[in-house]
């Protein structure tokens, strides 16, 4: 019962910044999409903080599932819809509007460092108003870090159809490109074989241990 519990509150405490960090991610994409033209997604109404709109079912019952045992964290949201053709500048569009996902993640990741170095510098008095909500509040922060991070980086990486191989298809000529982005109808299954031999490790290794030293 009480581990129960336990997950429970795991859970409480890693939705918040989970789900401000896929709704902000698909924002981004949504709002760079407007500079260069495409109207698409505030049409959608996907331009909005509201997290309801952007939650992908599987992407949230995986991501309870990943968070209730306690295990590496998994989810997504339902991506924000685009249309290239309607942006002034295709290819310059096509590589901000990919970009600007991650670069939100950055910026919340650094917001979430500044509060949890101001909440673990500045601990509340025993009996004070703010002691019960100090414990949450460092999780948050904490985990907020961690998954803005995680989330930044592995949508970057060059594996059709996360945004970094979008970047890379329109820095490649053409013809290479048109190759390349083939490899889409494969990214799950290449995605799944790098987590299930360890591929990612090399990725992320030096990340966690980074992450590790600052937050833990």
């Amino acid at each position: 019962m009480f581990e129960f519990a336990e997950s429970i509150q795991r859970v409480a405490i890693m939705a918040v910044p989970f789900l401000l960090a896929v709704t902000c991610h698909e924002v981004a994409h949504g709002l760079a999409a407007l500079w260069f033209g495409d109207q698409t997604a505030r049409m959608a109404g996907r331009l909005t903080l509201n997290p309801l709109p952007h939650m992908d079912p599987m992407g949230t019952l995986v991501f309870l599932v990943t968070a209730l045992t306690g295990g590496f964290i998994i989810g997504w949201a339902k991506p924000v819809p685009v249309n290239p053709g309607r942006f002034r500048n295709v290819r310059q569009g096509l590589i901000v509007v990919s970009a600007a996902g991650a670069a939100a993640n950055v910026l919340l990741a650094v917001a979430f460092l500044g509060l949890f170095i101001l909440l673990r510098d500045s601990y509340p008095a025993p009996g004070s108003l703010l002691a019960p909500y100090y414990e949450p509040l460092y999780l948050i922060a904490q985990f907020g870090v961690v998954i803005n991070v995680v989330l930044a980086v592995f949508n970057l990486l060059p594996i059709p159809p996360l945004d970094g191989s979008k970047i890379l298809a329109e820095l490649l000529p053409y013809s290479w490109a048109q190759q390349y982005m083939r490899l889409e109808r494969y990214g799950l299954i290449i995605i799944v074989l790098l987590v299930v031999s360890g591929g990612l490790r090399f990725v992320f290794q030096p990340i966690w241990a980074l992450l590790n030293h600052i937050l833990f």
